[in-house]
């Protein structure tokens, strides 16, 4: 297995290549030995393709984003602008997706030199400190998740205190930013801006609910999201624009339609309401709520099951579960919730075990799930119940 910080000259080298019209796109990956992998890859038809950036694919295939020298170049001129200044990057963010991609394509037209924070231990203060002791220019940035900058505030060491208020901007972004680490942040003196965006966008593309010069941003009559400028990507690389409908051109601007909800104030400040799909963000990875229920259905003991994202603290969402525990569980339970509990628990350890990063942080069993009167699922019911449940712990 790979140990130390990767190695991210060839990325360096072919990202700039690629900018320069010189080589072709770029698609960065991380090898089973944990190393980083730079592939080439063909764009038919986008002969200006810089970048080729994968989604999650929690709702499906996983969507190859083509992202072109315009793209990244509108990106990342507006991301100076609202930064005021150009500076030394820390990638602190897996390099194979948009945040990280997007590190070093800024550090290439500041023509700084990004340093990569050790994660072969996964994310711990001590190693972020220790990378963020090694920039050396006067103007500094990083991009985190909130869970990220979550662990870097609970009982920070005076070090870590300091190198997060040497940073000119800490950038946050790949999930919902609770109210009390942003109030956190500002107590401790850590200067925060929360990015909205994707990779269809070129990563961030609305800085604490405003959007970058050159971007516009507008929600349609069903509460949609979308985004639209010069940062937007050509396209997918399987789909055709025609096909897919996520992207469309009018009156000369290129946007991107979001799965998003969200509202513009009437000081033009965006505020993100929530998904249409059932996508649940936890601590910046994107997991289907369909899925994890599928998993847990095909417990012994579960005869149906409900998931959601709640609010979180650290997570930004935690995965929960409403779960109708079958046969000798709703036996054993009897009605009694003392029992429906232990079952609970039960079934959380089995699934910390089993399902990792997507198994529910909160479990509430019960005889059957809550239903309306048409006969669907009490989503708005469930889901309050497990949020208080949640915070409740």
């Amino acid at each position: 297995m790979n140990s130390g910080p990767l190695n991210i000259e060839p990325a360096l080298k072919a990202l700039a290549a690629a900018l320069h019209g010189e080589g072709p796109a770029v698609e960065l990956s991380i090898g089973a030995d944990g190393a980083l992998v730079v592939g080439h890859i063909e764009t038919p038809g986008c002969d200006d393709a810089v970048a080729v950036v994968r989604t999650s694919g929690s709702t499906g295939s996983p969507k190859a984003t083509v992202l072109t020298v315009e793209s990244l170049a509108a990106s990342s001129m507006a991301t100076a602008l609202a930064l005021k200044g150009e500076g030394q990057w820390l990638l602190a963010l897996p390099v194979q997706y948009v945040a990280g991609i997007q590190v070093l394509v800024r550090s290439l037209f500041a023509g700084t030199r990004p340093w990569v924070m050790d994660m072969s231990g996964g994310f711990t203060p001590e190693a972020f400190t220790a990378a963020a002791l090694e920039l050396t220019d006067k103007i500094r940035f990083t991009s985190l998740v909130p869970t990220q900058l979550q662990r870097l505030l609970d009982d920070p060491s005076p070090e870590t205190l300091a190198v997060l208020r040497r940073f000119n901007a800490v950038l946050l972004g790949g999930a919902p930013a609770p109210e009390s680490l942003l109030a956190a942040a500002r107590e401790a003196g850590v200067r925060v801006v929360t990015t909205y965006g994707s990779a269809e966008s070129s990563g961030g593309c609305v800085y604490n609910g405003y959007p970058l010069e050159g971007v516009s941003v507008r929600v349609d009559g069903d509460g949609r999201i979308l985004l639209g400028g010069d940062t937007i990507a050509a396209g997918y690389l399987e789909a055709p624009d025609q096909e897919s409908g996520t992207f469309f051109e009018e009156d000369g601007v290129r946007w991107y339609r979001t799965s998003d909800l969200g509202s513009i104030d009437d000081d033009g400040r965006l505020n993100v309401l929530g998904r249409l799909d059932d996508v649940i963000i936890t601590g910046g990875v994107k997991v289907s709520a369909a899925h994890i229920q599928e998993e847990l259905e095909k417990s012994d003991a579960v005869a149906a099951a409900f998931v959601a994202g709640v609010p979180s603290a650290e997570w930004g969402q935690a995965v929960a579960a409403y779960v109708a525990l079958a046969g000798e569980a709703t036996a054993q339970a009897g009605g009694s919730p003392e029992a429906s509990g232990d079952h609970a628990v039960v079934l959380e350890q089995e699934w910390r075990r089993t399902l990792g990063i997507l198994a529910p942080k909160t479990v509430l069993a019960a005889s059957s799930l809550r239903m309306l009167p048409n006969g669907k699922p009490d989503r708005l019911a469930m889901t309050a119940e497990l949020s208080a449940l949640h915070q409740g712990k």
